[in-house]
């Protein structure tokens, strides 16, 4: 009887764990009228995840505005964006490699591109490190970028005239993007991605991971923890969470509306430093939207 009572409890146990691990989230209180929703992404994972997410097309279907990083529908901020990935006519990729190492990062340039630095070397080392991290992604992490979730709530709001607003604007997304590390810092950054592209496929692996489990703080502590090899460095994770205050600020009278569908990537929202903790911080009601549902344990 005894022994019986013992499988019946921890059966129950198996069936009825409370989910710990949340990609979706509330975001209410009184500095709301309305509610709104944050979904934590990653762009290495497939659009089709986002049905095991639940009610995650519900809470989106109560919204009037979808709130990114950046607009990416944006045409003719895309048009600037490929103009300030662009070298100055005054500088010289190859001033700032031995003959060694120039060559080296062309014949590893077209091997995974099939462009060359004749072709490359007009761009910036940042948009050739995130260029060759891209071709990693799809060749070692099945990365598809038609198929990617990251941005399939912006491309749903176009289709359906829901407004699309860019916590950052066109300037700050480039100063992310081409000019957040001095340039001499990006040219070796490019290099040591080519040398070592096992860290990036390494360190994208882990946060796929943990996102697909929900695991947000662990993902924040994946990218300042000292075992981070890749080309996201701790330096960059704290301008991340810089950007995170600024971030609060733009969202107060978004949020103060309500109505909101925030995509964001998850390495923005975990952890103490996290946009989830600093809207809590700045008196936002945070919590899972899917707080009470119960998953079986494998």
């Amino acid at each position: 009887m005894k022994r019986y009572t013992y499988i019946v409890i921890c059966v129950l146990c198996l069936v009825c764990t409370p989910i710990k691990a949340q990609l979706l989230y509330e975001v209410g209180g009184i500095l709301s009228k309305h509610k709104s929703y944050i979904l934590a992404t990653n762009r290495l994972v497939d659009m089709q995840f986002l049905d095991t997410i639940p009610n995650v097309f519900k809470c989106f279907s109560k919204c009037n505005k979808v709130v990114t990083e950046f607009a990416m529908q944006d045409y003719e901020a895309i048009a600037a964006l490929r103009q300030a990935a662009v070298l100055p006519d005054s500088v010289k990729l190859s001033n700032f490699y031995s003959e060694t190492e120039y060559e080296y990062i062309d014949n590893s340039l077209r091997i995974n591109l099939g462009m060359g630095l004749d072709q490359l070397c007009r761009m910036k080392p940042s948009y050739l490190t995130e260029m060759f991290r891209v071709e990693l992604f799809k060749q070692w992490l099945n990365y598809d970028e038609e198929r990617s979730m990251e941005s399939f709530f912006e491309v749903v709001a176009a289709e359906r005239d829901i407004p699309v607003i860019g916590l950052d604007n066109i300037g700050e997304t480039m100063y992310m993007l081409f000019d957040r590390e001095p340039f001499h810092w990006q040219c070796q950054e490019l290099l040591k991605v080519i040398e070592y592209p096992e860290n990036e496929v390494k360190q994208e692996r882990a946060i796929k991971e943990m996102y697909l489990n929900g695991r947000l703080t662990d993902i924040a502590y994946q990218v300042e923890g000292p075992n981070n090899t890749s080309s996201i460095s701790y330096s960059d994770y704290k301008v991340y969470c810089q950007r995170n205050t600024e971030w609060v600020k733009r969202l107060q009278p978004l949020l103060a509306k309500g109505d909101c569908f925030i995509t964001l990537n998850a390495i923005y929202l975990g952890g103490e430093k996290g946009l989830l903790e600093k809207l809590r911080a700045a008196g936002y009601r945070v919590r899972p939207v899917n707080r009470t549902i119960h998953i079986k344990k494998q």
